[in-house]
């Protein structure tokens, strides 16, 4: 008899900000699988068994998890923020879709709170108006998609939330991208940097895309950018929720 597989987000980073349901889930779970810092967060306890696996194995990982559940276990797949946002829902449905055997597993997804909701509740409401997200990696995208969609964004004058803004291995991609952000918003367009938000190696900066540099962000960071009626008031930033 199949199992049941849930895939849930563990939101930012505090544990606070983890949701009842999906505290509810892990305590039932036999098995939970996941990156490996996500797994990380996950207290020890008897019965339960966990899967921690590198960042680069997301298919894989999730193959695993549905073998187990269609053997009967009860199966957690961790994110972090949200599952559906740029994380693990979406490798699940993509290796159902690969392997029919697998439809009948009950399938869960339970929501988080994401990065970019906690960075712009840190700041105010810069996300107050129309958004979009952008994942800033090409490892699973063309760089020249990467582009296109930032600038076409920027054109279209959403506020952007841009995860993944610069790695080890990608070094000078988000330098390219502030110069886009430069041409196409103005140097005056509002920027927050959010580092390990909610956590206690947050770090929350705003400033104009003129005085942004590349050497800001990292993994662990995402960017806010306004669109053009975001404005400051006080300490605060938000984005009016009538269009300009």
């Amino acid at each position: 008899m199949s199992g049941v597989l849930t895939v849930v987000g563990l939101g930012p980073g505090n544990d606070a900000l983890i949701t009842p349901e999906v505290t509810a889930a892990l305590a039932k779970a036999t098995d939970v699988v996941g990156y490996i810092p996500y797994v990380k967060r996950i207290p020890v306890r008897e019965g339960l068994t966990l899967h921690a696996t590198d960042n680069r194995v997301e298919l894989e990982r999730a193959v695993h998890a549905l073998e187990m559940a269609a053997a009967g276990r009860q199966v957690v797949v961790v994110s972090s923020g949200d599952p559906g946002v740029f994380a693990m829902a979406s490798a699940v449905f993509e290796t159902l879709e690969k392997n029919p055997a697998f439809g009948s597993i009950q399938i869960e997804i339970m929501p988080g709170v994401t990065a970019m909701l906690a960075a712009a509740a840190r700041v105010g409401a810069p996300l107050g108006h129309d958004f979009c997200a952008i994942n800033l990696s090409d490892n699973l995208k063309p760089w020249a998609t990467v582009e296109r969609r930032l600038r076409l964004a920027a054109q279209a004058d959403f506020a952007m939330a841009l995860y993944n803004p610069r790695s080890a291995a990608r070094p000078h991609q988000f330098a390219r991208v502030l110069d886009i952000l430069r041409e196409e918003c103005g140097p005056d367009r509002l920027i927050v940097f959010a580092r390990a938000v909610t956590t206690p190696e947050e770090r929350i900066t705003v400033m104009s895309v003129t005085e942004a540099d590349a050497d800001m962000a990292d993994m662990r960071t995402v960017v806010l950018v306004g669109n053009a009626a975001t404005r400051r008031v006080g300490p605060y930033l938000y984005t009016p929720r009538h269009a300009e």
